[in-house]
């Protein structure tokens, strides 16, 4: 892993939450994207070399909706870059992480993307992305 690309944040409403966090960075919401498979809108915001991910779900039964309902609006998980994530899946499936899914799919952002299950990293999600060439 090369460094944290990104912070992903569940947030209920972007109408509310795009404008606070614009004001709270000092920097403009650069992209929104659908991530259809996921039923997630996503908002970004770079701060220096690390990115801030708004995550809001595109409907009631979402995984972000889930998550908000268990846990509230907060942080949803960290992401780190890496240049070869066929060989991290690998590394890290061997060392005995959980992986919620072996295959990378396709994420926001231009991003290939693997997560790890918090249950194996002490409660945190773990993202792993590669920019897809």
């Amino acid at each position: 892993m090369k460094k944290v690309e990104h912070i992903g944040i569940a947030v209920k409403d972007f109408a509310i939450s795009i404008p606070l966090f614009e004001n709270l960075l000092n920097v403009p919401c650069y992209k929104q994207e659908t991530v259809e498979s996921e039923n997630v809108n996503t908002a970004f915001f770079k701060l220096g070399e690390t990115k801030i991910e708004l995550l809001q779900s595109t409907n009631s039964d979402g995984v972000i909706a889930k998550f908000i309902e268990k846990k509230g609006e907060g942080i949803h998980h960290l992401a780190f870059d890496t240049d070869n994530i066929l060989a991290e899946v690998e590394r890290l499936k061997n060392a005995g992480f959980t992986l919620l899914n072996e295959t990378p799919k396709e994420g926001a952002d231009n991003k290939l993307v693997c997560f790890l299950h918090p249950k194996s990293t002490n409660g945190v999600l773990i993202e792993l992305c590669q920019e897809k060439k």
